[in-house]
């Protein structure tokens, strides 16, 4: 019973926790184009894990870059993608 309890406030907490997250990413974009520059810096979206399938050679090339593979692919793709809103 105890347990049960303890179950039913770890979901509650839980749901809250994501709908801040939630809230905080629908107003990312309000943010970004009030936000000082100097604010800019300090900036840091919300990160969401996926299961992503890339070729080995291209997966292997960042790896060999050494540690922060993922954070490479990732800035790579933010390059890609603001060049394309252009």
């Amino acid at each position: 019973m105890y347990n049960e309890v303890q179950m039913k406030q770890r979901k509650a907490v839980t749901k809250r926790r994501k709908g801040v997250r939630l809230q905080a990413s629908a107003d990312e974009k309000r943010r970004l184009r009030g936000l000082p520059a100097e604010l800019a810096g300090f900036y840091k979206p919300i990160k969401k894990p996926v299961t992503l399938r890339l070729d080995a050679e291209v997966l292997a090339w960042f790896q060999r870059q050494g540690p922060g593979y993922q954070t490479r692919i990732n800035r790579a793709l933010r390059k890609v993608m603001l060049e394309e809103r252009k």
